[in-house]
């Protein structure tokens, strides 16, 4: 069983966490407090397995607290704020999970420990992260929404397009901004929901409707989506699409 501690101003939610944490029976709690510049000493006393920190608190942030600490246990962010996330997996986090704590997600977080268990020695946080964001497909991807990022589920989005150099999500009859390339998102997304039919066009499968014949050995790829939409699949992926698709 893991060693957990857990670090969280808001007593309601620390309280919740430590229910679904005794629930799994996968954790053992140490300890816990309300108050991060207190915890910081309690850690190093306890020397816990794995610290789940809020990230957002007064005096000291989950951030600022890890800049503090001599020894840095493995870490599971949990925030209301989704704009933090991105900067969660700059330091040395297993993972983040957004308040209210589901036990879906946090069963989920779990597993991606139990991934870290066997490490020995010093452990390079941010490359096995890296690594690990390689071999398993994202669930949600950052979109740009002026000078705010959000995050947009990954089953919601029904097809990525290219148009001139810039990447966008289309998702509920709406077009979102992505950083990634079609190519980085083909690699991120992983082959079973995603395929690429076309150099600038990646599909969600789980939205595909029908396909159907199209000039010049192309096909036309229809969706689920409100709009029907219709894309064309390349003459080239044609046949790696039906296979993919065993047909």
């Amino acid at each position: 069983m893991f060693r957990a501690y857990l670090v969280d101003d808001e007593l309601p939610a620390l309280k919740r966490l430590a229910r679904l944490l005794q629930a799994t029976g996968r954790v053992e709690i140490v300890g816990s407090e309300v108050n991060p510049a207190v915890a910081i000493e309690v850690i190093r006393v306890a020397a816990p397995d794995i610290l789940f920190l809020d990230i957002q608190m007064p005096e000291l942030t989950g951030f600022d607290l890890m800049a503090r600490m001599e020894r840095q246990p493995f870490v599971i962010f949990t925030t209301a704020y989704d704009q933090y996330a991105l900067k969660a997996f700059e330091v040395n986090s297993i993972d983040y999970l957004l308040k209210p704590v589901e036990p879906e997600e946090l069963d989920r977080a779990l597993n991606k420990l139990e991934q870290f268990q066997g490490a020995r020695g010093p452990v390079d946080l941010r490359g096995v992260l890296e690594a690990l964001s390689r071999s398993a497909p994202l669930q949600r991807i950052p979109i740009r929404m002026g000078e705010r990022i959000r995050f947009l589920e990954v089953v919601r989005i029904t097809h990525f397009f290219t148009t001139g150099r810039l990447t966008f999500a289309a998702a509920e009859g709406k077009t979102h901004a992505v950083d990634w390339t079609i190519a980085e998102l083909e690699e991120k997304l992983g082959p079973a929901r995603f395929f690429r039919i076309h150099r600038g066009t990646l599909v969600n499968l789980d939205w595909l409707e029908e396909l159907t014949p199209w000039f010049t050995g192309r096909m036309a790829a229809r969706l689920k989506d409100e709009k029907r939409t219709e894309l064309i699949v390349a003459r080239d992926r044609v046949r790696l699409l039906k296979r993919h698709l065993g047909l």
